[in-house]
């Protein structure tokens, strides 16, 4: 019997901080201690990039980097049921990295292709909240080594669009409710982890 203990860990910081290496860093340790080899949970997909060559040119540079970092890593691709996504792969001894949580819930909020106001009240689509809720719930239920990836959005200036300042008022909420559920929790500044909150398995 697997007896490996659970531990679901959230790595944020701003843009190009150093996050997303340092949870990859993260996850090669782990592995080292459970075998086998890490799901990439990637948020980001390749087709649903289309002809966005700034995406297709970030996911080879995550995918690059992962290679030089050596280690054993298997890629999915899941930018919207991220909850059955995590059921499906976060078992007992297995190490899963999501990478990033702010893409998937940008995914979320445009996935009917909805066209937001610039002004007033800004209402999401039926799926954000069904799909946002199964994903914090399915947080609760994993197992093994979960590590989650975000961005942190809202040091900046306020956006003086509506739907951009929605954007990052549910970007920090939805890092709060995973921060709650997670035993390890880093802040990553210039490449350097700051650790926030640190339980014991």
């Amino acid at each position: 019997m697997n007896t490996a203990p659970t531990r679901r860990s959230l790595i944020f910081g701003g843009a190009r901080s150093g996050k997303s290496a340092h949870a990859e860093r993260l996850a090669l340790a782990a592995q080292a201690q459970a075998g086998g080899e890490i799901l990439y949970l990637a948020t980001a997909s390749r087709s649903a990039s289309g002809d966005d060559a700034e995406m297709q040119q970030r996911i080879d540079q995550h995918q690059q980097r992962r290679s030089e970092l050596g280690g054993r890593w298997r890629t999915v691709e899941e930018p919207l049921a991220l909850g059955a996504a995590l059921r499906t792969h976060a078992q007992p001894g297995q190490v899963v990295l999501v990478d990033c949580l702010t893409v998937w819930l940008a995914n979320l909020l445009f996935a009917d292709g909805i066209e937001f106001p610039d002004a007033g009240p800004i209402v999401p689509p039926p799926a954000f909240t069904r799909l946002r809720e199964d994903f914090l719930l399915a947080l609760q239920e994993v197992r093994g080594e979960v590590i989650l990836v975000s961005n942190e959005v809202g040091m900046g200036i306020v956006p003086q669009g509506a739907i951009s300042r929605w954007f990052v008022d549910e970007a920090g909420r939805l890092n709060q409710a995973v921060a709650a559920q997670c035993e390890r929790v880093q802040w990553v500044a210039a490449g350097l982890p700051l650790s926030l909150k640190e339980l014991s398995c």
